[in-house]
C-alpha cells in the first residue's frame, strides 16, 4: 500500500516543482519559445548600395564620384536631379559611341538611381530602368569585348555585381505583385526602350511543382541562429516554400510549411534589334540550389552565386505548425499528443547519393536544439557536399528503450520508402549523432537485443506470454533486435550511460505526476497483467512508465545497456559537457559534471575519442568545440571511406 506524503515531504516537494519552473524558463531561453521568432521581418530590405549610393539620403540617391566624374566630362550632371531617367539614355549614347567598361558601368548605375527616384511615381519607367541597370551591370560583367577594362580588383567590379544583384532583385519584386515570379512559367515584359522575353526555369533539387511561393532573404533578419551562412556572388538569394506532393514517397518527411534556400540567377541569353527599333533581351531566370550547386558558367567563367542557407532555415523553424510539433514541453508530459508528429524529418532535399547523419535529441528537447550545429556544419562545402542531414524527433516522457524501438523501426522504413531497392550506397554509411538521451537511443541501434534484455521484464519466456498477437509482436521487436547495418558510426554528447543524479526520488515522484503515459501503454500494461498473473515480478522494467525513472543511475536497463560490448566495425565518439566556474553554488551542486550528468557517467571507455568541453547539459552540443569536433569526425568518416 502507498503511504501518503507527508507535510515535509510535499513542502519539499513544492520547492522541487518552483525549481522545475525555472528549469523550464531555462529551457525555453536556450531552445526558444513558441512565440520567439528565429526570423523577423526588416522594415527595410537590406541592400548593399545603400550607403554607397547614399540611398536613403535627403536629397535622394547618388552616383559614385566615378560615375559623377563621367558625367561632368560629357557635360551631362545638370541632368542628374531634372531628368534622372533621360539622363540614362544620354549616357546609353555615350557608350555606344565610346564603348568602353567603365561606360557601361557608369548606365548601369545611373539606371539603378534613376529607377530608385521614379519607384513611387512610375512603377513600369522603374521596371525599366532597373532591367536596363541589371542588363548593363551583366555586360560589364561579362562582356568579352571589355576584358582589356574589366579590373577584378576595382571596388567597381563588387559594385557591378551588386548592382546586378540588387536590380535583379527589384525587377524580380515587381515580377511578383503582378503574380508572374513563378518556375516554370515564360513572360515577356515591353518597355519604353527595351523588351524583355524571360523564362523562370528551376534548375538542380527542385521541379516547378515543389514551389508553393518565393520570398526574398532581404527581407528577414536572423535572430536565433548566431551564425549568418552565407556566400558573397552573383544573384538573389530567396525562401522558397516547398509545396508538397502527393505522389513523393519522401515528402512524408518533409515538415509542414518546410522552406529551401534558393538563388535566382538571370542570364542574357541574346540580345538585339527588334522590328521596332527596340532592344529585345531573351532572357533565363534560374532558380538555382545553392546545397547542390554554388556556381555557374558564364561566358567560360566560373561564377559563385550569392547564396544564403541561414534565413531559409529560420523563416522555415518559424511556421507555426512546425512549432508546435517541437514544444519539448508536450513531449516529455504529454507523449500521446507528441506521437502523431514523431518520426524522422529532413529539413533538406533527400539526395541517395549522400550520406546521412541522423541527430537524435535528448530529453525534455526536440529537433529544433540541433539548429545551431545544422546551420554551422552546412557551411562547410565538404560536409555540404557529401551529408544530408535527417532529425528524430520522439517524444521524452517515456523510458529511453520504447523510444528507442521506434527509432529502430523508423529507420528500417525510411530505408524501405527510399531506397526499396537498396541501391543507394551512401545510406549505408549512416552516422548517428545523439545529445543526452539520444545518445542512448543511438547506441541501442548499434548492439544486439536478446534473452538478457528481455530478462528485466520477465525470467519467463516470451514465448509463454498471453497477449494479442500485435502486442506480442511489439514486444518482441523491442526486446529481441538486431544491430541496424547501415549504422557506421555514433558520436554521443552528454550522455548518461551511467545515469544521472537528475532522476532521484523527488524528480521520479514528480515526473510520475506529470508525464501521461499514452493510453496504448496503459491499456497494452493492463492486458499483460489480468491475462498473465505473477508472470512479470515486482522489479520488472515494464513497471518503469517514464524517462525519468528509466534514466535513475541504478536503472538495470541502463546498467546492462553499459556492459554490453561495441560493435567492432562502429567507431564510438564521445563529447563530454563539464562545468567550469569558481561559483560556490557550481561547486556545490555541478562539480565534476556538466550540471545534469556527471563526467564519470558521461565516459565512454570505449570510444575512439573523447573530448570535454567547458558547457553545461543544455548548450554542450551548440558551443563551437562541440561543433568542430562533430565536423572533424564527419570529415574523418570520409576519409574512411576513400579507399573503398
Amino acid at each position: 500500500m502507498r503511504m501518503q506524503p507527508s507535510r515535509n515531504e510535499c513542502q519539499s516537494r513544492l520547492r522541487l516543482l518552483a525549481t522545475c519552473v525555472l528549469g523550464l524558463a531555462t529551457v525555453c531561453s536556450n531552445f526558444g519559445c513558441a512565440n520567439s521568432r528565429w526570423a523577423r521581418m526588416r522594415t527595410v530590405p537590406a541592400n548593399p548600395l545603400a550607403m554607397q549610393l547614399e540611398l536613403d539620403s535627403k536629397q535622394g540617391p547618388q552616383p559614385t564620384d566615378r560615375t559623377l566624374q563621367m558625367l561632368r566630362r560629357n557635360d551631362l550632371e545638370q541632368h542628374l536631379d531634372v531628368a534622372p531617367a533621360r539622363l540614362v539614355s544620354h549616357v546609353q549614347e555615350v557608350a555606344y559611341s565610346e564603348p568602353s567598361a567603365d561606360n557601361v558601368y557608369s548606365i548601369a548605375e545611373v539606371a539603378y538611381i534613376a529607377a530608385k527616384r521614379v519607384e513611387e511615381e512610375s512603377p513600369a519607367r522603374a521596371l525599366d530602368m532597373y532591367a536596363t541597370a541589371a542588363a548593363n551591370a551583366y555586360f560589364y560583367l561579362f562582356d568579352k569585348s571589355f576584358d582589356y577594362g574589366r579590373n577584378p580588383y576595382d571596388p567597381r567590379f563588387r559594385r557591378a555585381c551588386d548592382l546586378y544583384n540588387e536590380s535583379l532583385e527589384s525587377a524580380l519584386r515587381f515580377l511578383q505583385k503582378e503574380g508572374k515570379l513563378k518556375p516554370g512559367t515564360v513572360h515577356s515584359v515591353d518597355l519604353e526602350e527595351q523588351s524583355f522575353d524571360f523564362e523562370i526555369a528551376a534548375r538542380g533539387t527542385w521541379h516547378e511543382q515543389n514551389f508553393s511561393e518565393l520570398k526574398f532573404v532581404s527581407d528577414f533578419k536572423v535572430e536565433e541562429l548566431k551564425n549568418l551562412n552565407q556566400r558573397f556572388g552573383l544573384g538573389v538569394p530567396l525562401v522558397a516554400v516547398y509545396e508538397p506532393q502527393t505522389k513523393s514517397a519522401v515528402d512524408r518527411f518533409y515538415p509542414i510549411g518546410m522552406s529551401f534556400p534558393v538563388t535566382a540567377f538571370m542570364r542574357i541569353v541574346a540580345s538585339g534589334a527588334a522590328d521596332d527599333g527596340n532592344v529585345r533581351h531573351r532572357c533565363v531566370i534560374e532558380l538555382h540550389d545553392p546545397l547542390k550547386k554554388q556556381n555557374v558558367v558564364v561566358e567560360g567563367q566560373n561564377v559563385p552565386l550569392e547564396t544564403d542557407l541561414t534565413t531559409p532555415l529560420a523563416y522555415s523553424l518559424d511556421n507555426p505548425a512546425f512549432k508546435r510539433a517541437n514544444v519539448p514541453s508536450r513531449g516529455l508530459t504529454h507523449p500521446e499528443k507528441s506521437l502523431a508528429v514523431s518520426g524522422l524529418y529532413m529539413l533538406e532535399p533527400y539526395d541517395p547519393e549522400k550520406i546521412p547523419v541522423v541527430m537524435v535529441h535528448g530529453f525534455w528537447s526536440s529537433l529544433v536544439t540541433w539548429m545551431e550545429m545544422f546551420n554551422d556544419l552546412r557551411s562547410s562545402s565538404e560536409i555540404r557536399d557529401n551529408y544530408q542531414f535527417w532529425f528524430y524527433l520522439y517524444p521524452t516522457g517515456g523510458p529511453f528503450w520504447y523510444s528507442a524501438s521506434h527509432f529502430r523501426d523508423q529507420l528500417v522504413d525510411a530505408r524501405r520508402v527510399l531506397d526499396p531497392q537498396r541501391q543507394a550506397v551512401a545510406l549505408d554509411e549512416m552516422v548517428l549523432v545523439g545529445h543526452s538521451m539520444g545518445g542512448l537511443l543511438s547506441k541501442m541501434q548499434t548492439i544486439r537485443g536478446g534473452d538478457h534484455f528481455w530478462n528485466m521484464m520477465s525470467s519467463n519466456s516470451l514465448e509463454g506470454l498471453q497477449a494479442d498477437p500485435n502486442l506480442k509482436s511489439q514486444i518482441r521487436r523491442a526486446f529481441y533486435f538486431e544491430p541496424n547495418p547501415s549504422v557506421r558510426r555514433v558520436i554521443t554528447i552528454a550522455s548518461p550511460f551511467r545515469g544521472s543524479n537528475f532522476s532521484n526520488v523527488a524528480t521520479q515522484w514528480l515526473g510520475r505526476r506529470l508525464i501521461s503515459e499514452p493510453d496504448m501503454i496503459t491499456q497494452a500494461r493492463k492486458q499483460l497483467l489480468e491475462r498473465n498473473p505473477g508472470f512479470f515480478p515486482e522489479d520488472s522494467v515494464m513497471h518503469i512508465t517514464t524517462s525519468v525513472d528509466s534514466l535513475a543511475p541504478q536503472s538495470r536497463m541502463l546498467r546492462r545497456l553499459d556492459e554490453m560490448p561495441q560493435p567492432e566495425w562502429i567507431p564510438f565518439h564521445n563529447i563530454i559537457g563539464r562545468v567550469e566556474s569558481d561559483s560556490r553554488v557550481v561547486k556545490a551542486f555541478a562539480q565534476d559534471s556538466d550540471g545534469i550528468v556527471k563526467t564519470q557517467s558521461a565516459h565512454n571507455p570505449d570510444a575512439e575519442s573523447e573530448i570535454v568541453v567547458p558547457s553545461d547539459h543544455v548548450n554542450v552540443h551548440r558551443h563551437p568545440r562541440a561543433i568542430l569536433e562533430v565536423k572533424r569526425i564527419l570529415l574523418e568518416h570520409l576519409g574512411s571511406l576513400e579507399g573503398l
